[in-house]
Parts: C-alpha cells; sequence; structure tokens
C-alpha cells in the first residue's frame, strides 16, 4: 500500500463514544512491570485535527498500523512496535480465555463477555440473567458500580432515579462470564481478578497466542482487571487471528458472536455495532484511551491508538483508516462525523489528517 498524502478534504465524524477515563484506569504502583511510560520518545504523527471556522485549533497525535491479508505491515504511522495497553480491545481475547478455561458460552451471552456495553436495558437484563442462571450473587461483580456508557441511556437511566450499579459498569458481562466460569471449575471466586489467579493466567497465554508477542506488562484496567500490553502491530495480528481462527475454536466462537450480536458488544448507538452489522465478517473493538482495532473478513486488519487518549478522534480516524483499505458507504461516513458546533450550529469538524 502506498503511504498516503496528507487529506485535503473535510473528514466525516461521529460524536465521541468509548471508555470512560479515571485515576483507577492507570497502573498502580502495586501493578507488576507496571511501566513508567508507555509511550515513545519520538513525536507521533498527527493523525486528527480540530478545524473551527476553518482554523485549525488543535491536533491529536497517534500511531496506526494496517496489516495485509497476509499479516504483513502495509502501513505504520508513528510507533506502532512498542507495547500499548489495548483496554477493552482486548476483550475478544479476554472472552477467548473464559472458554478456553470450560465455560459453554456462545450467542448474545457471549458476544456481552467481550463487550463494552452501553448500560441499555437489553444489556442489564442480560447480566442478570447469567448471574441467575449461573447461581452468582451480584455482589461478587468486581467490577465499580457506574452509570451507562451510552450518553442518550445515561439521561434515561438518571431520570428514573436509579443509580450507579456494578451490573450497568460497561464491564459487567465480562466479570460475570470470568465468575460463572471460576464458579464451574472451583476456582476462588473472590480473587478472580488476581493476575495469578488460574483464569487470568489463562488470559494471558490467550492474549500472548493470538498477538505472536508476549505481553510486556501487566496492568489494572478500569474495571479492576488484569490488562496486558501489547504493541499495536501485535493487537492488529489480534483480531486478524480470530477471524481467521478455526471453525469452533475458542478464537472463532467469540469472533462470530460479537459480528453475529454486535449490539451486544457495544450498543444501539455506537461504532462498533454500526461496523460490524453493515460491513458483514468485520470484527471491531474499541478501548479507553482511544484504542481501536479492526479485523475484516478477508485477513486484512488495523489497529491504532490517540496518544492523548481523546475518544473524540476515534471516528474521524477509524473513517479514515477503513477508507485506505477500500471500505466504504454510509456507515464510515457516519463512523467519521465529528461536527464542532459554535451558537448551537456547526461550524467545524474533528478530520482525520492522514
Amino acid at each position: 500500500m502506498p503511504a498516503p498524502q496528507p487529506s485535503q478534504q473535510p473528514q466525516p465524524s461521529q460524536p465521541s463514544y468509548g471508555g470512560q477515563s479515571s485515576p483507577a484506569d492507570q497502573p498502580s504502583p502495586t501493578d507488576r512491570s507496571a511501566p513508567t511510560s508507555a509511550l515513545s520518545p519520538v513525536v507521533p504523527p498527527v493523525l486528527a485535527e480540530v478545524v473551527r471556522s476553518g482554523f485549525v485549533e488543535g491536533r491529536h497525535r497517534g500511531s496506526l498500523v494496517v496489516l495485509g491479508a497476509d499479516g504483513a505491515v502495509e502501513l505504520a504511522l508513528g510507533e506502532v512496535t512498542a507495547p500499548v495497553f489495548p483496554r477493552s480491545a482486548n476483550k475478544p481475547m479476554q472472552a477467548a480465555g473464559v472458554l478456553r478455561a470450560g465455560l459453554d458460552l456462545a450467542g448474545e451471552r457471549l458476544a456481552l463477555a467481550a463487550a463494552s456495553h452501553s448500560g441499555e436495558p437489553f444489556h442489564r437484563d442480560l447480566v442478570r440473567k447469567m448471574l441467575d442462571e449461573y447461581g452468582l450473587d451480584p455482589a461478587l461483580l468486581q467490577c465499580p458500580p457506574d452509570l451507562p456508557l451510552d450518553a442518550e441511556e445515561r439521561d434515561t437511566y438518571l431520570a428514573s432515579g436509579a443509580v450507579p450499579d456494578r451490573v450497568t459498569m460497561n464491564c459487567s458481562g465480562k466479570h460475570t462470564a470470568m465468575l460463572a466460569v471460576c464458579a464451574q471449575r472451583g476456582w476462588p471466586l473472590e480473587t478472580y481478578l488476581d493476575p495469578d489467579h488460574p483464569l487470568q493466567r489463562t488470559i494471558h497465554r490467550v492474549v500472548e497466542d493470538a498477538a505472536g508477542e508476549p505481553v510486556a506488562s501487566v496492568g489494572t484496567d478500569g474495571c479492576g482487571a488484569p490488562l496486558m500490553a501489547i504493541s499495536l502491530v501485535g493487537l492488529a495480528r489480534a483480531f486478524r487471528s480470530f477471524v481467521a481462527a478455526e471453525p469452533g475454536s475458542a478464537e472463532r466462537r467469540v469472533a462470530d458472536a460479537m459480528r453475529a450480536h454486535p449490539e451486544y458488544v457495544a450498543g444501539s448507538r455506537r461504532a462498533d455495532t454500526w461496523l460490524m452489522r453493515e460491513v458483514p465478517g468485520t470484527l471491531s473493538k474499541m478501548g479507553a484511551e482511544a484504542v481501536q482495532a479492526v479485523a475484516l473478513p478477508d485477513g486484512r486488519a488495523l489497529a491504532f491508538k490517540v496518544e492523548d487518549g481523546a475518544t473524540r478522534a476515534l471516528g474521524p480516524v477509524l473513517a479514515r483508516a477503513l477508507t485506505l483499505l477500500g471500505v466504504a458507504g454510509p456507515v464510515v461516513d457516519r463512523i467519521g462525523r465529528a461536527p464542532l458546533l459554535g451558537g448551537g450550529r456547526e461550524v467545524g469538524e474533528i478530520r482525520a489528517a492522514f
């Protein structure tokens, strides 16, 4: 793939989406091998520009990699071999780890195990149903109480008088699946998030197998689960491996469930849902701090991270990367649209700059 030229046309974009950032999202001083810095000393390229009234008032830098159908790197912008925390883009691998550990999940339940769900009623209902099916008390969930991730759903939720809840937290499906396999295997429930727990050791191996590289560091994600650092090349390679995996394997089962039930992976108004629903065979998952990974059904894949963690840049960057891969259509335009307002009217946009 030839190196792209700087874009001369505004790239449409979508409102920002994704995980919330808090002090709990950062590695604690007690995290084993927590990096003092995961950022490259080399200044990464600009991936997106903030344009207001024709004036560029800000820029978002980051790194991006595109793999060809054979898995070879076809495009690399910035530092794509240094480790990053993929955040929730690791969830397909965590779900595959739960399957490898022995839990038999399928359909919407498996999609929810790999989800950063929006906290809509159908998400919360299925989490509660899964907890009941495995005889688990919701109090066993060690993800923090939270509000719905989706802004529209959050307003409705608060208007009803509801309060932050562990079931509502966007990672509750993953935590439910983790607890379920521990209960099934007779593993300790109270320490299911310990990096040395048998389940987490299994997930660690799955991440390394899928990425084709060693985990560089283990930290703590915003939900409290162990978080494995790999490179953007490794992340793209992992997504590619899930799409290309043998039918019936844990990896392929996760990919198939996510693609068949994308609304359970994200929600009704999220880019991952739109992309998996409207581009058949595509696997897509975002992560907090502006991480995104996508694999197309032919084996091509991409992964990127916006360095400053600005999720508002995710849509424009993703749409541009998809365009470079030849993916087009209304869904790409919808994902890429990120307007800026002034006085209640549109006066600019966040657009891709590569």
